[in-house]
C-alpha cells in the first residue's frame, strides 16, 4: 500500500484552492431621489397615496438600506407645506431609511450660481431638519440635482465648504442611469393609456425592460471600476421615488442580489478611500463620479466606450429625446 504524506495533501489542497478565481467583493448602496415623489404635481391627490403606500411596501419588502433625499418644495401646495407630504416622510423614517436633503426646487448649480444654490440648500432642510430632531437625528447627507456639482475646482470647493459648515457629506453616484426616462415612460402609460389591456401589456414591457437596463448598468460601472481603480468598488445607486419602482423595486434587487451583491448602508460604501478621490469633471452636464475620477487622470475618450443607453421606444414613450 502507498502511503500519502501529509504535505502531498496540503499541497494537492493549496493547489485546488489557487485554481479558483478570486470574486470581487460587490457591495452596493441604495439611494432614491426625489421625495415625497418624483412627478408629485402631476400625480393626482386621489393616486398619490395608493402609489406611495405601494412603493414603501416593496422597499419594505426589499429589506435594504436606503437612503432618500428631500425636495422640500415637494412638501407644499400654494407654498403651504402639506401635513399629508410630510407624513409620507415619516413613512419613509418609520421603513428604517435616512433622508437627506436634495434642495428645495430641485435647482440646479450650473443654472441658478453658488449664492442661489445655498439658499437652496438651507431651504431645503426646513421641514427636514425638525422631522429628523423628533427622532433625535440630523440630516447629513446631500445630493447635488442633476449631480451638476460646479463648472469649476473654484465652484466645487465652495460648495463642499457650505455643506460642510452645515453639517452635510456629499452622496455621490457612481451607478448613473437613464432610470428616470423608464419612470416617465412608466407614469405617461399609467395615467395616459385608457385602453385598459393595452396599458397593461405596455406597463408590462416597461418593467420587463426596466430591470435588465438596470442590470446591464450596473454591470458597466462595475468594469469601469476594475478598469479605473483595480478592484470593484462599493457602488452607490441612482434611483427615484415613482411609479416604475413602486412596482418593480423587488424585482431589481433580486437581480443585483443574484450578481453577487450585498447591500450597505451608504456610510459603508463613503469608507471607500477612492470616494476621496478628484473630482475631474467640469462639464454642464452631471456623470458618474467613476467618470468623474477618470476624467482627473485624463482617461482617453475609449475608456468611456459600452455604457447601456435607454431603448428608443422608451423615450418615445417618456417624450424625452435622450437620457
Amino acid at each position: 500500500m502507498v502511503r500519502v504524506l501529509p504535505w502531498f495533501l496540503l499541497l494537492c489542497a493549496f493547489a485546488a484552492n489557487a485554481a479558483q478565481p478570486v470574486q470581487p467583493d460587490r457591495r452596493i448602496a441604495v439611494t432614491i431621489d426625489d421625495l415625497p415623489w418624483q412627478r408629485i404635481d402631476r400625480t393626482a391627490v386621489a393616486d398619490l397615496a395608493a402609489r406611495h403606500a405601494q412603493l414603501i411596501a416593496s422597499l419594505r419588502q426589499a429589506g435594504v438600506p436606503v437612503a432618500g433625499f428631500v425636495n422640500e418644495d415637494k412638501l407644499e401646495v400654494a407654498g403651504q407645506v402639506q401635513p399629508a407630504r410630510v407624513s409620507m416622510l415619516r413613512d419613509w423614517l418609520d421603513a428604517g431609511f435616512e433622508l437627506g436633503n436634495h434642495t428645495y426646487g430641485h435647482v440646479d448649480l450650473h443654472a441658478v450660481g453658488l449664492p442661489a444654490f445655498e439658499q437652496a440648500i438651507v431651504r431645503g432642510e426646513r421641514t427636514l431638519r425638525p422631522l429628523l430632531a423628533e427622532r433625535d437625528a440630523t440630516p447629513r447627507w446631500f445630493r447635488h440635482p442633476y449631480l451638476r456639482a460646479g463648472r469649476t475646482p473654484e465652484d466645487k470647493a465652495a460648495v463642499a465648504a457650505f455643506l460642510g459648515e452645515h453639517g452635510y457629506r456629499v452622496a455621490p453616484v457612481t451607478v448613473d442611469n437613464g432610470e428616470w426616462v423608464f419612470a416617465f415612460a412608466y407614469a405617461n402609460v399609467l395615467d395616459g393609456q385608457p385602453d385598459a389591456p393595452a396599458r397593461a401589456a405596455t406597463l408590462e414591457r416597461l418593467k420587463r425592460g426596466y430591470v435588465p437596463y438596470m442590470l446591464a448598468k450596473l454591470d458597466y460601472y462595475e468594469r469601469q471600476s476594475i478598469a479605473l481603480l483595480g478592484y470593484a468598488l462599493p457602488q452607490v445607486l441612482l434611483m427615484h421615488a415613482n411609479e416604475l419602482n413602486a412596482a418593480a423595486y423587488v424585482d431589481l434587487v433580486e437581480g443585483i442580489r443574484r450578481r453577487g451583491y450585498r447591500f450597505v448602508t451608504l456610510e459603508e460604501a463613503m469608507r471607500d478611500p477612492a470616494y476621496a478621490r478628484k473630482d475631474g469633471y467640469t462639464g454642464r452636464y452631471g456623470p458618474s463620479w467613476l467618470h468623474r475620477w477618470a476624467m482627473a487622470e485624463g482617461k482617453p475618450k475609449a475608456f468611456y466606450a459600452g455604457e447601456p443607453e435607454v431603448p428608443r421606444w422608451v423615450l418615445d414613450l417618456a417624450g424625452v429625446d435622450s437620457e
